[in-house]
């Protein structure tokens, strides 16, 4: 099946449980599509022993193996889906929040990455599935940093102070980044293709990734910019963005540089003084819709996909068993590490534990997650592995993610006028 005949196919069924969604469940439409797509998946689970001359797996996983979505997200539709919500940003309050969002981006996941990974060693042998403490933190690096689609569009119907929406999306945008560069350097040692790495390769590595990303996406954003200033012409502004969204990924990937922070980098530098005398008004107004588009579209497709990722899952009891039990250590561990990366930044903000508390059951995890831990090796490991990062990734979306408007409903509605949230 060709490029177009996979998408034909996607999108179809994207609409049918879309139309579903809205008419039974009236979910917000990506958790929807998401919701129904795990029911059908599971209904196929539960119906293949019973109909073995079917073989109902065949075709879902043939159209997964089809898409192999660790590639197709990661080294294509991530570059567009990270742009896409870094336009959306308010860049004068995360700016003014930037040691917040440094803070929680860089130290926040580090600490989750080390809590995640304690915490899962210690529960791995009490189900009879003992992991060793180097996949651990490949266990830590998947799931410690927040996904930036599944939180941008959780920030669209909540009514979050503008601060905190800013620090949420910057953390959210930049945070995988410095995920992405731990599990590189962490699943090469779990392997064994790197026998040994100090402190000093892992620093160089991080400035690197991390610093060479963001340099490079402020470098292309300018170029762009400064192309398109003086014309006239919301076609040409909006083939330069995607010019720059996808161009910046390939380069920052090619030059072994972080693609995520790059192009996040390079989507606000749209949202820059610069920026806006660059792109005319109407033509803005235009690569608004155009782009919010773009990430519904791709958002819708990509929750499809992570329901039916869980026929790729062989159902194991201890490996339901350790999802159970790392569930509310993934919680805990993303609390302490926010307190832990903002204590030293508002140590006496009387609003900081309320902003906490959002901050802590607000970090989803999404598509992200999903696409590494299907790319880890077959083998034993991988079989434990992957319904833990699973089923913390649907428990974030579906149950934290739906619930996310009633907590902020307790905590910031009314917004006292001139209150600082965070």
């Amino acid at each position: 099946m060709n490029a177009l005949g996979l998408f034909a196919i996607l999108t179809t069924l994207s609409t049918l449980f879309g139309i579903v969604n809205h008419r039974t469940l009236r979910l917000p439409m990506t958790i929807g599509v998401l919701a129904i797509s795990l029911a059908v998946s599971l209904a196929i689970m539960a119906l293949d022993p019973l109909f073995p001359s079917l073989d109902l797996h065949v075709v879902p996983r043939s159209l997964l193996g089809a898409i192999d979505l660790p590639r197709t997200l990661l080294d294509g539709a991530l570059s567009l889906l990270l742009f896409a919500g870094a336009m959306q940003v308010d860049l004068h309050h995360m700016l003014s929040r930037v040691i917040s969002v440094s803070a929680l981006a860089v130290l926040g996941t580090i600490f989750a990455v080390g809590l995640l990974a304690v915490s899962a060693w210690c529960v791995f042998p009490l189900v009879g599935a003992p992991v060793p403490f180097v996949w651990c933190v490949v266990l830590g690096a998947i799931l410690a940093p927040t996904d930036p689609v599944s939180v941008v569009g959780m920030l669209r119907r909540l009514g979050l102070p503008a601060p905190l929406q800013a620090i949420f999306a910057g953390e959210s945008l930049f945070n995988d980044g410095v995920g992405v560069v731990i599990f590189g350097v962490t699943i090469g040692l779990a392997t064994g293709e790197v026998a040994s790495v100090s402190t000093a390769d892992i620093a160089t590595d991080f400035l690197l990734q991390a610093i060479g990303g963001g340099l490079l996406g402020a470098l292309t954003g300018w170029v762009a910019l400064r192309l398109v200033r003086g014309v006239d012409d919301a076609h040409i502004a909006l083939l330069a963005t995607l010019a720059l969204a996808s161009g910046t990924f390939a380069l920052a990937n090619a030059l072994h540089m972080s693609g995520p922070i790059a192009v996040v980098v390079a989507g606000m530098s749209l949202g820059t003084r610069h920026g806006h005398a660059a792109i005319q008004d109407h033509a803005r107004a235009e690569l608004l819709a155009f782009w919010s588009m773009v990430d519904e579209v791709l958002n819708a497709l990509l929750f499809l996909l992570i329901g039916f990722e869980i026929l790729e899952i062989t159902p194991r009891l201890s490996a339901l068993l350790a999802t159970l039990a790392i569930i509310p250590l993934s919680i805990a561990a993303r609390g302490l590490s926010v307190l832990c990366a903002t204590l030293p930044v508002y140590p006496r903000n009387r609003d900081r534990w309320r902003a906490l508390a959002v901050l802590t059951w607000g970090g989803l995890r999404g598509g992200i997650s999903v696409s590494l831990a299907l790319g880890l090796p077959s083998g034993p490991l991988r079989d434990t592995l992957l319904p833990v990062c699973y089923g913390v990734v649907v428990f974030t979306i579906l149950v934290q993610g739906l619930t996310m408007e009633r907590l902020v409903g307790r905590l910031y509605r009314p917004v006292p006028a001139g209150t600082n949230a965070a």
